[in-house]
């Protein structure tokens, strides 16, 4: 087939239109614009609509359908599967949308359809105020947060996706709409997890919450003090209060001041309490961890938005995640667990992690399509690295930890963690009946399922 494009004449009157940058293939800049954070990507797009606002997703979204282009949607672009690319489509690129407006006395935040959790924490730490964001700074609000929105304060303050009070939305046909409890309260429904299926969100309201200290224990260890380590950590996180979040990490050691040198570039087992408070209960609550011998630490007071860019890869690396929710974690699993460290590639900036769950993340689950919130811990192998010749032992890696975990696992997880997986696993991560009702606002609010490069929903007429 030919490659699909703008004829002239409709690339002209979309250009006319727009207050933000289009830009196509023979343009400056073309190749700057259409890379993405996953560098095994390498799409090819006919045009990348940069938008300045609403009025221009509106006209990209229109122009795209009259050429019949596929439509792809990019905000920070760390989908892992490359979802905010198409080749011979078109990108409706948010990347200028990023501003932040907040309210100190309301406790919200107006972000913007390309806004980062980086701009969002810078803007609400002055005001002594934070909501769920995710552990990577350079991360996009809008799929983070339509997507679920995983974090470190989750466990006290509930994952992005709670603390959502509206979105706009452009739909297929180019309208913009408000959802929220008050209007297209289906819709608002659907965006607790449905992602970027129904449209395109050009700005999100988000509740934010005091947060006047913020503390972390990272531990180091040698790996081959996992046996004593890893249940350590697990009984402290089962009793922990909900103000503690973290993660168990095997990882390369970083060229960093809390490594010893001869750490650096070796596997490492490491242990990380987050606490939303003062340091000395997050000691309180690490006690038994800081009573083990160990190889290095950072234990610090620290802002929260310095956190969540301490563990920010660079972008082109190559990518490929996915993730299992447990319903228990006994030794057996943690066994399992440690002995799939030992073949993950190193040195890489891989890691192979244990997030817990629990507290806020169970108790305030509500209506939402998310069941593996219910889930007291995931396990996330996070592969990352730089040369493509790792790519068969990085990929074979990933998929080894996931069959050898699925014993202690569900069916759901968080679909923002993986690429593509099949049909049959979307599902499974909504549940059959959220999947039906789902399908339903699709069938809505995009029936010719134009928003598809995604975990996709399809409409329910084609379901």
């Amino acid at each position: 087939m030919a490659p699909r494009h703008l004829s002239e004449a409709a690339l002209a009157d979309l250009r006319r239109q727009f207050t933000g940058t289009v830009i196509t293939p023979d343009d400056q800049g073309y190749d700057e614009a259409r890379a993405l954070y996953n560098g095994m990507i390498d799409r090819r797009p006919a045009v990348i609509a940069q938008c300045d606002g609403t009025a221009d997703v509106a006209a990209a979204v229109r122009a795209a359908r009259a050429a019949d282009l596929p439509i792809a949607v990019r905000g920070g672009g760390h989908s892992v599967a490359g979802t905010a690319s198409v080749d011979d489509g078109l990108v409706v690129d948010l990347r200028p949308m990023r501003g932040v407006r907040v309210d100190p006395d309301a406790r919200t935040a107006r972000i913007g359809g390309g806004a980062t959790i980086s701009d969002l924490d810078r803007a609400t730490q002055p005001h002594g105020l934070a909501t769920t964001g995710g552990r990577a700074s350079t991360t996009g609000v809008g799929g983070f947060t339509l997507g679920g929105g995983s974090g470190w304060l989750e466990r006290k303050f509930g994952i992005a996706g709670d603390n959502l009070a509206a979105v706009e939305v452009v739909t297929a046909d180019g309208r913009t709409v408000l959802a929220s409890p008050e209007h297209e309260p289906e819709l608002f429904w659907a965006l607790h997890g449905g992602g970027g299926n129904f449209g395109v969100a050009t700005e999100i309201t988000l509740r934010l919450h005091p947060l006047p200290a913020f503390s972390m224990v990272l531990l180091l260890f040698l790996p081959e003090r996992s046996d004593e380590v890893l249940p350590v950590y697990r009984d402290v996180m089962d009793a922990a209060p909900d103000e503690a979040g973290g993660a168990l990490i095997y990882l390369t050691g970083p060229p960093a001041p809390f490594v010893p040198e001869h750490l650096v570039g070796r596997l490492l087992c490491g242990v990380l309490v987050t606490y939303a408070g003062p340091l000395a209960e997050a000691r309180q609550v690490a006690a038994p961890l800081l009573a083990l011998e160990r190889a290095g630490e950072l234990v610090t007071d620290i802002p929260y938005v310095d956190l969540q860019c301490m563990l920010d890869d660079p972008p082109a690396l190559r990518n490929y995640w996915s993730a299992e929710y447990l319903t228990a974690l006994p030794d057996d699993a943690l066994r399992v667990f440690r002995s799939l460290a030992d073949t993950m590639p190193v040195p890489t900036n891989s890691q192979h992690i244990v997030f817990p769950m629990g507290g806020a993340v169970a108790r305030d689950a509500g209506d939402w399509p998310m069941p593996w919130r219910s889930s007291p811990w995931a396990v996330h192998p996070f592969g990352v690295w730089e040369d493509p010749a790792d790519d068969d032992r990085a990929r074979d890696w990933v998929r080894d930890v996931r069959a050898a975990m699925r014993p202690w696992a569900r069916d759901s997880v968080y679909l923002n963690f993986i690429g593509f997986e099949g049909e049959e696993r979307v599902v499974a991560s909504f549940g059959e009946a959220n999947y039906r009702r789902l399908a339903q606002v699709k069938a809505r609010f995009d029936p010719d399922n134009v928003f598809r490069l995604n975990h996709n929903i399809r409409p329910a007429a084609a379901a």
